[in-house]
């Protein structure tokens, strides 16, 4: 049984009147099917879906992105890659299953994927804590980058999750600095990093993991701060105010896209991701492979710093003011001066011995 969304109603109506004519045992026994009216609905489908999500306000983007029959990390995970060797636990603590981890061969390159799991039914949600990382998850993540960093190979990470676990063990654990420690750890890494955002980008969970060169998103997936209830809750105390909070937010990709947040909008089917799993498969596919091989013509110290001004450029070209001078390399640089004042600091004991020898020396033949 398919699940529909408080928008769908028509399309709900549409397929339900499909499924009846395709079945040729109705209700008055044994009849023909009539493959004409078929066609004529399933144009009336399409027509209707492309009319629906190309109209789509924030609010409803964010419930197609948590939809339950949107495919999930480890859908991708098998499907897009070879030879996945699953790895786990984060050598303080224990394991946690809400991110799965493992190398893998992507076209014949060996590349380390990451993917935030929500999982698929109510059993395996609980098991995988809705997505919702602990810190054993960021730190085994921080354990197995350092790793793939050691040995030149290229991350792929798959953003998933309504944010960090808030649970009283897991701040007891360190939550926040687990958070902290895996942004820095993404922001040192000198291989290429993508980070696909494929349903919700929810807070430091999602950020901890997309501190990469690219960041690329499913065009109905959500990237924010926080979700828009509980931006609603806190502006205006009324969690009611969802819509009004969505679009304050800026979370839907074409939103992220022109503020540069986000390098790439990669498109959906009409209806969304879970409409048409293998195109969505193929289109992230594609994306990939020509962002890897974009990075993959840089040095190490290239991609380092391009990742950082990367960084550094957001916000900066809009905002409160029009325009703003933006250098090409955002790295701090010292003029003339400062460098040699650095130099007379260090070696001040030698350069005082210098002076003295030199007026000794003018001393003895001036005198």
């Amino acid at each position: 049984m398919k699940n529909y969304l408080n928008f769908e109603t028509d399309i709900k109506n549409l397929e339900t009147e499909l499924e009846k004519l395709k079945d040729p045992y109705n209700q008055e026994g044994l009849s023909e099917v009539d493959t004409e009216k078929i066609s004529k609905i399933q144009l009336e489908i399409d027509e209707k879906l492309k009319q629906v999500y190309s109209n789509l306000d924030p609010m409803q983007k964010t419930l197609v992105a948590r939809h339950e029959e949107r495919p999930k990390s480890k859908f991708f995970i098998e499907n897009l890659f070879e030879d996945f060797i699953p790895l786990s636990g984060d050598r303080f603590y224990g394991e946690d299953q809400s991110v799965l981890t493992g190398f893998a061969k992507f076209n014949q390159t060996s590349v380390l994927v990451i993917g935030q799991e929500k999982g698929e039914d109510l059993e395996s949600r609980i098991q995988r804590n809705f997505g919702m990382m602990r810190p054993e998850g960021y730190r085994k993540t921080i354990r197995l980058m350092r790793l793939a960093d050691k040995f030149n190979i290229p991350i792929i990470s798959f953003i998933d999750t309504p944010g960090a676990y808030p649970g009283v063990g897991a701040e007891e654990r360190g939550q926040a600095e687990a958070i902290a420690k895996s942004i820095e750890c993404c922001m040192e890494l000198k291989v290429p990093t993508i980070s696909v955002i494929i349903g919700e980008g929810g807070s430091g969970g999602a950020i901890a993991l997309a501190s990469s060169n690219k960041v690329l998103m499913l065009k109905n997936a959500i990237y924010s701060v926080i979700s828009p209830e509980g931006c609603a809750t806190i502006l205006w105390r009324d969690p009611k105010k969802t819509l009004e909070a969505a679009k304050a937010m800026k979370l839907s990709s074409e939103d992220l896209f022109e503020l540069n947040i986000i390098d790439e909008i990669i498109l959906e089917p009409s209806g969304g991701a879970h409409r048409d799993r293998e195109l969505t498969l193929n289109n992230i596919k594609i994306s990939i492979e020509k962002n890897l091989k974009e990075l993959s013509l840089m040095s190490r110290d290239e991609i380092v710093n391009h990742r950082k001004n990367k960084f550094l450029s957001i916000g900066r070209t809009k905002g409160f003011k029009g325009e703003t001078e933006i250098r090409e390399n955002l790295v701090m640089k010292e003029d003339f001066f400062q460098k040699n004042i650095f130099y007379i600091k260090k070696y001040k004991f030698y350069i005082s011995l210098i002076l003295l020898f030199f007026l000794l020396i003018m001393g003895y033949f001036y005198l």
